[in-house]
Protein backbone atom coordinates (compact mmCIF):
# COMPACT_ATOMS: atom_id res chain seq x y z
CA UNK A 1 0.00 0.00 0.00
CA UNK A 2 1.46 3.27 -0.51
CA UNK A 3 0.58 4.84 2.03
CA UNK A 4 0.48 4.41 5.68
CA UNK A 5 -2.70 3.13 7.39
CA UNK A 6 -3.45 5.68 10.03
CA UNK A 7 -6.01 6.94 12.15
CA UNK A 8 -6.99 10.77 12.21
CA UNK A 9 -8.57 11.92 15.11
CA UNK A 10 -8.87 15.44 15.90
CA UNK A 11 -7.48 17.14 12.84
CA UNK A 12 -3.88 14.85 13.30
CA UNK A 13 -3.11 11.41 12.24
CA UNK A 14 -1.88 8.66 14.50
CA UNK A 15 -1.19 5.19 14.24
CA UNK A 16 -1.34 3.91 17.80
CA UNK A 17 -2.70 0.78 17.83
CA UNK A 18 -1.78 -3.21 17.77
CA UNK A 19 -1.10 -3.98 14.37
CA UNK A 20 -3.48 -6.15 12.58
CA UNK A 21 -2.33 -7.82 9.13
CA UNK A 22 -3.27 -6.69 5.46
CA UNK A 23 -3.71 -9.80 3.24
CA UNK A 24 -3.39 -8.88 -0.87
CA UNK A 25 -6.60 -10.87 -1.95
CA UNK A 26 -4.67 -11.40 -5.65
CA UNK A 27 -2.07 -13.67 -4.20
CA UNK A 28 -3.00 -14.19 -0.71
CA UNK A 29 0.54 -12.25 0.47
CA UNK A 30 0.85 -10.36 3.29
CA UNK A 31 0.12 -6.26 2.26
CA UNK A 32 1.23 -4.47 4.92
CA UNK A 33 -0.68 -3.48 8.99
CA UNK A 34 -3.01 -1.37 10.04
CA UNK A 35 -3.32 -0.10 13.81
CA UNK A 36 -6.32 -1.56 15.24
CA UNK A 37 -7.66 1.80 17.55
CA UNK A 38 -7.58 1.10 21.33
CA UNK A 39 -10.41 2.18 22.93
CA UNK A 40 -8.95 5.11 24.56
CA UNK A 41 -8.85 6.02 21.15
CA UNK A 42 -11.92 6.00 19.99
CA UNK A 43 -13.03 7.91 22.76
CA UNK A 44 -10.58 10.29 21.82
CA UNK A 45 -12.35 10.33 18.67
CA UNK A 46 -15.88 10.63 19.74
CA UNK A 47 -14.41 13.66 21.89
CA UNK A 48 -13.15 15.52 18.81
CA UNK A 49 -16.43 15.37 17.11
CA UNK A 50 -18.08 16.59 20.04
CA UNK A 51 -15.83 19.98 20.42
CA UNK A 52 -16.30 20.39 16.70
CA UNK A 53 -19.66 20.26 16.84
CA UNK A 54 -19.90 23.12 19.59
CA UNK A 55 -16.58 25.11 17.39
CA UNK A 56 -16.87 26.92 14.38
CA UNK A 57 -18.46 23.86 12.23
CA UNK A 58 -21.73 24.97 13.85
CA UNK A 59 -21.72 28.24 12.68
CA UNK A 60 -21.50 27.33 8.97
CA UNK A 61 -24.07 27.95 6.62
CA UNK A 62 -25.41 25.82 4.36
CA UNK A 63 -23.59 27.09 1.50
CA UNK A 64 -20.22 27.12 3.03
CA UNK A 65 -20.94 23.59 3.67
CA UNK A 66 -21.59 22.80 0.24
CA UNK A 67 -18.19 24.86 -1.18
CA UNK A 68 -16.63 22.34 1.32
CA UNK A 69 -18.07 19.31 -0.28
CA UNK A 70 -16.91 20.46 -3.49
CA UNK A 71 -13.47 20.56 -2.25
CA UNK A 72 -13.53 17.23 -1.03
CA UNK A 73 -14.99 16.06 -4.49
CA UNK A 74 -11.98 18.24 -5.95
CA UNK A 75 -9.49 16.55 -4.24
CA UNK A 76 -10.54 13.34 -4.66
CA UNK A 77 -10.56 13.73 -8.87
CA UNK A 78 -7.14 15.48 -8.43
CA UNK A 79 -5.63 12.43 -6.42
CA UNK A 80 -7.94 9.99 -8.71
CA UNK A 81 -5.50 7.70 -9.88
CA UNK A 82 -4.13 6.85 -5.68
CA UNK A 83 -7.66 6.10 -4.96
CA UNK A 84 -8.20 3.93 -7.63
CA UNK A 85 -4.91 1.78 -6.53
CA UNK A 86 -5.14 2.12 -2.96
CA UNK A 87 -8.97 0.56 -3.84
CA UNK A 88 -7.42 -2.34 -6.00
CA UNK A 89 -4.87 -2.98 -3.85
CA UNK A 90 -7.10 -3.48 -0.59
CA UNK A 91 -10.05 -5.64 -2.74
CA UNK A 92 -8.49 -6.85 -5.87
CA UNK A 93 -11.61 -5.87 -7.92
CA UNK A 94 -10.16 -4.90 -11.93
CA UNK A 95 -9.12 -1.48 -12.57
CA UNK A 96 -11.89 -1.15 -14.80
CA UNK A 97 -14.60 -1.86 -12.22
CA UNK A 98 -12.51 1.08 -9.46
CA UNK A 99 -12.10 3.74 -12.09
CA UNK A 100 -15.14 3.71 -13.68
CA UNK A 101 -17.50 3.11 -10.60
CA UNK A 102 -16.15 3.33 -7.08
CA UNK A 103 -14.10 6.64 -7.44
CA UNK A 104 -16.46 8.40 -9.79
CA UNK A 105 -19.26 7.65 -7.28
CA UNK A 106 -17.35 8.88 -4.38
CA UNK A 107 -16.83 12.18 -5.97
CA UNK A 108 -20.52 12.05 -7.40
CA UNK A 109 -21.68 11.61 -3.58
CA UNK A 110 -19.86 14.73 -2.13
CA UNK A 111 -20.82 16.28 -5.20
CA UNK A 112 -24.98 15.43 -5.53
CA UNK A 113 -24.84 16.29 -1.48
CA UNK A 114 -22.85 19.98 -2.32
CA UNK A 115 -25.70 20.79 -4.35
CA UNK A 116 -28.84 19.67 -2.67
CA UNK A 117 -27.99 21.09 0.53
CA UNK A 118 -27.20 24.28 -1.31
CA UNK A 119 -30.63 24.45 -2.86
CA UNK A 120 -32.92 23.15 -0.21
CA UNK A 121 -35.69 25.55 1.29
CA UNK A 122 -37.59 24.83 4.74
CA UNK A 123 -41.44 24.44 5.04
CA UNK A 124 -43.62 27.38 5.92
CA UNK A 125 -47.39 27.67 6.65
CA UNK A 126 -49.53 30.39 8.02
CA UNK A 127 -51.78 29.18 10.37
CA UNK A 128 -55.53 30.86 11.44
CA UNK A 129 -56.12 31.81 14.88
CA UNK A 130 -59.23 32.40 16.46
CA UNK A 131 -58.41 35.79 17.01
CA UNK A 132 -57.83 36.19 13.15
CA UNK A 133 -54.18 37.41 13.59
CA UNK A 134 -52.77 34.13 12.82
CA UNK A 135 -49.46 32.33 13.25
CA UNK A 136 -46.37 31.32 11.31
CA UNK A 137 -45.14 27.69 11.76
CA UNK A 138 -41.72 27.34 9.71
CA UNK A 139 -39.18 24.02 10.19
CA UNK A 140 -35.49 23.85 11.04
CA UNK A 141 -33.17 21.02 9.90
CA UNK A 142 -30.81 20.49 12.65
CA UNK A 143 -28.22 18.35 13.05
CA UNK A 144 -28.32 15.07 15.02
CA UNK A 145 -25.13 15.23 16.18
CA UNK A 146 -22.07 12.90 16.07
CA UNK A 147 -22.49 10.44 14.12
CA UNK A 148 -20.90 7.10 13.60
CA UNK A 149 -20.94 5.60 9.80
CA UNK A 150 -19.26 1.87 9.25
CA UNK A 151 -18.59 1.11 5.88
CA UNK A 152 -18.08 -2.65 4.34
CA UNK A 153 -14.49 -4.02 2.31
CA UNK A 154 -16.91 -4.77 -0.96
CA UNK A 155 -17.71 -0.68 -2.40
CA UNK A 156 -15.12 0.67 0.69
CA UNK A 157 -15.55 4.45 -0.73
CA UNK A 158 -18.43 4.50 -2.21
CA UNK A 159 -20.32 3.58 0.37
CA UNK A 160 -18.51 5.40 3.07
CA UNK A 161 -18.80 8.66 1.26
CA UNK A 162 -22.56 7.68 0.53
CA UNK A 163 -22.90 8.28 4.32
CA UNK A 164 -20.01 11.05 5.24
CA UNK A 165 -20.96 13.34 2.16
CA UNK A 166 -25.07 13.92 3.44
CA UNK A 167 -23.76 13.56 7.48
CA UNK A 168 -20.98 16.58 6.60
CA UNK A 169 -24.21 18.38 4.84
CA UNK A 170 -26.42 18.58 7.24
CA UNK A 171 -24.24 19.76 9.84
CA UNK A 172 -22.80 16.92 12.01
CA UNK A 173 -19.73 15.59 12.64
CA UNK A 174 -18.18 12.09 12.12
CA UNK A 175 -16.45 9.07 13.31
CA UNK A 176 -15.98 6.80 10.79
CA UNK A 177 -14.86 2.99 10.76
CA UNK A 178 -13.82 1.14 7.56
CA UNK A 179 -13.74 -2.63 7.02
CA UNK A 180 -10.24 -3.41 8.31
CA UNK A 181 -9.70 -5.25 5.35
CA UNK A 182 -10.05 -2.33 3.21
CA UNK A 183 -8.62 0.69 4.96
CA UNK A 184 -6.63 2.23 1.72
CA UNK A 185 -9.24 4.62 0.14
CA UNK A 186 -10.49 6.06 3.97
CA UNK A 187 -7.19 7.16 4.49
CA UNK A 188 -6.96 9.05 1.53
CA UNK A 189 -9.66 10.52 2.29
CA UNK A 190 -8.80 12.17 5.51
CA UNK A 191 -5.55 13.12 4.05
CA UNK A 192 -7.94 15.23 1.16
CA UNK A 193 -10.38 16.21 4.16
CA UNK A 194 -7.16 17.82 5.90
CA UNK A 195 -6.13 19.25 2.58
CA UNK A 196 -9.20 20.73 2.11
CA UNK A 197 -8.92 22.28 5.47
CA UNK A 198 -12.07 20.73 7.13
CA UNK A 199 -12.23 22.06 10.23
CA UNK A 200 -10.28 19.74 13.18
CA UNK A 201 -12.57 17.07 14.32
CA UNK A 202 -15.33 17.23 11.91
CA UNK A 203 -14.14 14.23 10.34
CA UNK A 204 -12.38 11.63 12.15
CA UNK A 205 -11.28 7.81 11.34
CA UNK A 206 -10.53 4.90 13.35
CA UNK A 207 -9.33 1.67 12.32
CA UNK A 208 -10.49 -1.67 13.59
CA UNK A 209 -12.33 -4.64 13.99
CA UNK A 210 -16.20 -5.03 14.70
CA UNK A 211 -16.57 -7.40 18.07
CA UNK A 212 -14.99 -6.50 21.06
CA UNK A 213 -13.01 -3.67 18.90
CA UNK A 214 -13.45 -0.48 17.31
CA UNK A 215 -16.82 -1.04 15.93
CA UNK A 216 -18.30 -2.46 19.07
CA UNK A 217 -17.18 0.49 21.24
CA UNK A 218 -18.24 3.08 18.95
CA UNK A 219 -21.71 1.68 18.52
CA UNK A 220 -22.12 1.08 21.90
CA UNK A 221 -20.49 4.61 22.98
CA UNK A 222 -22.76 6.86 24.83
CA UNK A 223 -21.72 9.36 23.02
CA UNK A 224 -22.65 8.48 19.40
CA UNK A 225 -26.10 10.20 18.26
CA UNK A 226 -26.90 8.12 15.44
CA UNK A 227 -25.58 5.26 13.36
CA UNK A 228 -25.36 4.68 9.28
CA UNK A 229 -24.24 1.32 8.63
CA UNK A 230 -24.20 -1.00 5.71
CA UNK A 231 -22.79 -4.49 6.19
CA UNK A 232 -24.27 -8.22 7.40
CA UNK A 233 -27.81 -8.40 8.40
CA UNK A 234 -26.74 -10.14 11.20
CA UNK A 235 -24.20 -7.25 12.65
CA UNK A 236 -27.01 -5.02 11.99
CA UNK A 237 -29.01 -6.68 15.12
CA UNK A 238 -26.36 -6.74 17.23
CA UNK A 239 -25.66 -2.43 16.35
CA UNK A 240 -29.68 -2.00 16.63
CA UNK A 241 -29.56 -3.68 19.81
CA UNK A 242 -26.80 -1.46 21.30
CA UNK A 243 -28.51 1.95 19.95
CA UNK A 244 -31.79 0.85 21.43
CA UNK A 245 -30.01 1.13 24.93
CA UNK A 246 -29.85 5.18 24.18
CA UNK A 247 -32.32 5.09 21.52
CA UNK A 248 -30.03 5.98 19.49
CA UNK A 249 -31.18 6.28 15.40
CA UNK A 250 -29.75 4.09 13.13
CA UNK A 251 -30.06 3.60 9.17
CA UNK A 252 -29.03 0.35 7.60
CA UNK A 253 -28.42 -1.10 4.10
CA UNK A 254 -28.18 -4.38 5.05
CA UNK A 255 -28.21 -8.13 3.16
CA UNK A 256 -29.64 -9.12 -0.10
CA UNK A 257 -30.55 -12.78 -1.55
CA UNK A 258 -31.74 -10.56 -4.72
CA UNK A 259 -33.86 -12.42 -7.45
CA UNK A 260 -34.35 -11.61 -10.98
CA UNK A 261 -37.02 -12.56 -13.30
CA UNK A 262 -37.28 -13.83 -16.52
CA UNK A 263 -40.42 -14.08 -18.40
CA UNK A 264 -40.87 -15.54 -21.77
CA UNK A 265 -41.36 -12.86 -23.72
CA UNK A 266 -38.28 -10.77 -22.85
CA UNK A 267 -35.28 -10.29 -24.96
CA UNK A 268 -33.38 -13.58 -23.63
CA UNK A 269 -30.08 -12.45 -25.03
CA UNK A 270 -30.24 -8.99 -23.14
CA UNK A 271 -31.58 -11.18 -20.57
CA UNK A 272 -28.52 -13.29 -20.14
CA UNK A 273 -26.22 -10.20 -20.71
CA UNK A 274 -27.79 -8.39 -18.15
CA UNK A 275 -27.79 -11.38 -15.51
CA UNK A 276 -24.37 -12.00 -16.29
CA UNK A 277 -23.55 -8.18 -15.31
CA UNK A 278 -25.78 -8.55 -12.25
CA UNK A 279 -24.49 -12.08 -11.12
CA UNK A 280 -20.97 -11.47 -11.74
CA UNK A 281 -19.73 -8.02 -10.99
CA UNK A 282 -17.19 -7.55 -8.17
CA UNK A 283 -17.54 -11.71 -8.12
CA UNK A 284 -20.92 -10.74 -6.62
CA UNK A 285 -19.55 -8.96 -3.75
CA UNK A 286 -22.14 -6.44 -4.36
CA UNK A 287 -25.16 -6.35 -2.05
CA UNK A 288 -27.39 -5.49 -5.38
CA UNK A 289 -26.02 -8.63 -7.07
CA UNK A 290 -28.41 -11.30 -8.27
CA UNK A 291 -28.29 -14.47 -6.51
CA UNK A 292 -31.59 -16.31 -7.76
CA UNK A 293 -33.18 -16.23 -11.34
CA UNK A 294 -36.33 -17.34 -12.25
CA UNK A 295 -37.03 -18.26 -15.92
CA UNK A 296 -40.00 -18.62 -16.93
CA UNK A 297 -40.16 -22.58 -18.33
CA UNK A 298 -40.94 -22.16 -22.07
CA UNK A 299 -37.51 -19.99 -22.09
CA UNK A 300 -35.71 -22.01 -18.98
CA UNK A 301 -33.17 -24.49 -21.44
CA UNK A 302 -32.60 -21.36 -23.12
CA UNK A 303 -31.04 -19.04 -20.62
CA UNK A 304 -29.91 -21.15 -18.57
CA UNK A 305 -27.53 -22.88 -21.64
CA UNK A 306 -26.54 -19.62 -22.29
CA UNK A 307 -25.95 -18.43 -18.90
CA UNK A 308 -23.59 -20.91 -18.14
CA UNK A 309 -22.00 -20.45 -21.86
CA UNK A 310 -21.74 -16.86 -20.36
CA UNK A 311 -20.38 -17.61 -17.07
CA UNK A 312 -17.82 -19.77 -18.56
CA UNK A 313 -16.48 -17.21 -21.02
CA UNK A 314 -16.21 -14.49 -18.74
CA UNK A 315 -12.32 -13.52 -17.71
CA UNK A 316 -11.02 -10.49 -15.69
CA UNK A 317 -12.96 -10.66 -12.53
CA UNK A 318 -11.56 -10.69 -9.18
CA UNK A 319 -11.08 -12.92 -5.83
CA UNK A 320 -13.03 -13.03 -2.56
CA UNK A 321 -11.92 -10.24 -0.21
CA UNK A 322 -10.47 -13.19 2.36
CA UNK A 323 -9.56 -16.63 2.26
CA UNK A 324 -12.23 -16.80 5.05
CA UNK A 325 -14.61 -15.38 2.79
CA UNK A 326 -13.81 -17.64 0.18
CA UNK A 327 -14.13 -20.90 1.74
CA UNK A 328 -17.32 -19.89 3.11
CA UNK A 329 -18.33 -19.65 -0.77
CA UNK A 330 -16.69 -22.51 -1.81
CA UNK A 331 -18.89 -24.68 1.11
CA UNK A 332 -22.08 -23.31 -0.66
CA UNK A 333 -20.69 -24.73 -4.28
CA UNK A 334 -20.08 -27.99 -2.49
CA UNK A 335 -22.87 -28.13 -0.76
CA UNK A 336 -25.20 -27.39 -4.21
CA UNK A 337 -23.29 -29.66 -6.31
CA UNK A 338 -24.11 -32.74 -3.83
CA UNK A 339 -27.66 -31.63 -4.26
CA UNK A 340 -27.90 -30.20 -7.66
CA UNK A 341 -26.82 -29.20 -10.73
CA UNK A 342 -23.25 -27.60 -11.40
CA UNK A 343 -23.79 -25.55 -15.36
CA UNK A 344 -20.72 -23.89 -14.98
CA UNK A 345 -17.88 -23.22 -12.68
CA UNK A 346 -17.82 -24.84 -9.00
CA UNK A 347 -14.29 -24.53 -8.49
CA UNK A 348 -11.16 -22.31 -7.65
CA UNK A 349 -9.92 -21.62 -11.21
CA UNK A 350 -5.68 -22.49 -12.10
CA UNK A 351 -3.19 -19.20 -13.41
CA UNK A 352 -0.31 -21.11 -12.94
CA UNK A 353 1.12 -17.97 -11.24
CA UNK A 354 1.18 -16.10 -8.23
CA UNK A 355 -2.37 -15.84 -8.56
CA UNK A 356 -2.80 -19.33 -7.73
CA UNK A 357 -2.24 -18.22 -3.79
CA UNK A 358 -5.11 -15.80 -4.12
CA UNK A 359 -8.70 -16.06 -3.04
CA UNK A 360 -10.34 -17.03 -6.26
CA UNK A 361 -13.56 -18.80 -6.71
CA UNK A 362 -14.83 -19.64 -10.38
CA UNK A 363 -17.93 -17.52 -11.75
CA UNK A 364 -20.78 -20.76 -11.45
CA UNK A 365 -24.63 -21.46 -12.05
CA UNK A 366 -26.62 -23.87 -10.07
CA UNK A 367 -29.56 -25.45 -11.03
CA UNK A 368 -32.28 -27.79 -9.29
CA UNK A 369 -32.02 -26.98 -6.26
CA UNK A 370 -35.00 -27.15 -3.66
CA UNK A 371 -36.22 -23.53 -2.15
CA UNK A 372 -35.24 -24.29 1.20
CA UNK A 373 -31.56 -24.92 0.01
CA UNK A 374 -29.21 -23.04 1.97
CA UNK A 375 -27.81 -22.27 -1.34
CA UNK A 376 -30.90 -20.70 -2.50
CA UNK A 377 -32.57 -19.29 1.00
CA UNK A 378 -28.96 -17.87 2.14
CA UNK A 379 -26.48 -15.09 1.87
CA UNK A 380 -23.69 -16.31 -0.28
CA UNK A 381 -22.46 -13.11 -1.20
CA UNK A 382 -19.80 -14.21 -3.97
CA UNK A 383 -19.91 -15.47 -7.63
CA UNK A 384 -22.71 -18.00 -7.53
CA UNK A 385 -26.26 -17.75 -9.19
CA UNK A 386 -29.06 -20.72 -9.27
CA UNK A 387 -31.74 -20.70 -11.60
CA UNK A 388 -35.10 -22.68 -11.34
CA UNK A 389 -37.90 -22.48 -13.91
CA UNK A 390 -41.95 -21.04 -13.30
CA UNK A 391 -45.14 -21.72 -14.79
CA UNK A 392 -47.02 -18.61 -14.06
CA UNK A 393 -46.48 -14.62 -12.82
CA UNK A 394 -48.09 -15.45 -9.19
CA UNK A 395 -45.79 -18.10 -8.79
CA UNK A 396 -42.92 -16.45 -9.80
CA UNK A 397 -43.65 -13.66 -7.31
CA UNK A 398 -44.49 -15.83 -4.23
CA UNK A 399 -40.90 -17.28 -5.36
CA UNK A 400 -39.32 -13.53 -5.50
CA UNK A 401 -41.27 -12.34 -2.13
CA UNK A 402 -40.50 -15.63 0.09
CA UNK A 403 -37.11 -14.55 0.74
CA UNK A 404 -36.15 -13.21 4.25
CA UNK A 405 -34.45 -10.64 2.42
CA UNK A 406 -36.01 -7.61 0.25
CA UNK A 407 -33.11 -5.34 -0.92
CA UNK A 408 -33.71 -5.58 -5.09
CA UNK A 409 -34.95 -7.65 -8.05
CA UNK A 410 -34.74 -7.30 -11.46
CA UNK A 411 -37.30 -7.82 -14.11
CA UNK A 412 -37.24 -8.85 -17.61
CA UNK A 413 -40.02 -8.77 -19.63
CA UNK A 414 -41.40 -7.34 -22.97
CA UNK A 415 -44.48 -6.71 -21.99
CA UNK A 416 -44.85 -2.62 -20.50
CA UNK A 417 -48.09 -3.74 -18.34
CA UNK A 418 -46.36 -6.86 -17.08
CA UNK A 419 -43.42 -4.31 -15.71
CA UNK A 420 -45.59 -1.95 -14.29
CA UNK A 421 -47.97 -4.65 -12.77
CA UNK A 422 -45.01 -6.95 -11.35
CA UNK A 423 -42.50 -4.50 -10.39
CA UNK A 424 -44.56 -2.82 -7.32
CA UNK A 425 -45.31 -6.48 -6.38
CA UNK A 426 -42.25 -7.00 -5.29
CA UNK A 427 -41.12 -7.26 -1.70
CA UNK A 428 -38.51 -5.27 -2.31
CA UNK A 429 -36.76 -1.53 -2.14
CA UNK A 430 -35.91 -1.18 -5.85
CA UNK A 431 -36.86 -3.05 -8.91
CA UNK A 432 -35.39 -2.95 -12.21
CA UNK A 433 -37.33 -3.75 -15.51
CA UNK A 434 -34.87 -4.69 -18.01
CA UNK A 435 -31.54 -3.44 -16.42
CA UNK A 436 -29.59 -3.44 -13.55
CA UNK A 437 -28.05 -1.07 -11.09
CA UNK A 438 -29.16 1.71 -12.90
CA UNK A 439 -29.40 5.08 -10.58
CA UNK A 440 -30.02 7.72 -9.74
CA UNK A 441 -28.88 9.55 -7.03
CA UNK A 442 -31.85 11.37 -6.02
CA UNK A 443 -33.94 8.12 -5.59
CA UNK A 444 -34.66 6.16 -2.40
CA UNK A 445 -32.02 3.21 -1.85
CA UNK A 446 -32.42 1.06 0.91
CA UNK A 447 -34.22 -2.71 1.30
CA UNK A 448 -37.36 -4.39 3.50
CA UNK A 449 -37.21 -7.16 5.94
CA UNK A 450 -33.58 -8.72 7.00
CA UNK A 451 -32.50 -5.84 4.47
CA UNK A 452 -32.19 -3.05 5.72
CA UNK A 453 -34.02 0.16 7.89
CA UNK A 454 -34.43 3.51 6.45
CA UNK A 455 -33.62 4.66 2.82
CA UNK A 456 -30.79 6.77 1.98
CA UNK A 457 -30.06 8.82 -1.37
CA UNK A 458 -31.56 12.62 -2.12
CA UNK A 459 -33.43 14.03 0.33
CA UNK A 460 -34.09 10.85 2.63
CA UNK A 461 -30.32 11.29 3.57
CA UNK A 462 -30.92 14.52 4.27
CA UNK A 463 -33.49 13.55 6.54
CA UNK A 464 -32.14 10.94 8.08
CA UNK A 465 -28.94 13.00 9.04
CA UNK A 466 -31.07 15.69 10.45
CA UNK A 467 -33.74 16.76 13.37
CA UNK A 468 -36.78 18.50 11.74
CA UNK A 469 -38.25 21.31 14.26
CA UNK A 470 -40.69 23.67 14.21
CA UNK A 471 -40.99 26.72 15.46
CA UNK A 472 -44.00 28.80 15.92
CA UNK A 473 -44.37 32.54 15.53
CA UNK A 474 -47.61 34.10 17.27
CA UNK A 475 -48.29 37.08 14.67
Amino acid sequence: MSSPVRHYVGGRFDASGVPFPLIDPVFGRPAGELPAAPRELVDRAVRAARDALRGPWASWSPAERSRMLHRIADGIEQRFEEFVAAECADTGKPRDLASTIDIPRAIANFRSYADLTAGRSEQSWHTTTPDGRGALNYTVHKPLGVVAVISPWNLPLLLLTWKVAPALAMGNTVVAKPSELTPGTACLLAEVMAEAELPAGVFNLVHGGGADAAGQWLTEHPGIDAIAFTGESRTGGTIMRAAAARLAPVSFELGGKNAALVFADADLEQAVAGTLRSAFTHSGQVCLCTERVYVERPVFDAFAQGLAAGAKELSGYGPMISAAHRDKVLRYIDRAAADGDVLAGGGVPRFSDGRDGGFWVEPTVLTGLPEDHPAVREEIFGPVVHVAPFDTEEEALGLVNASPYGLAATVWTGDVSRAHRVAPALDVGIAWVNTWNLRDLRTPFGGVKASGIGREGGDHSLDFFSEPMNVCVKL
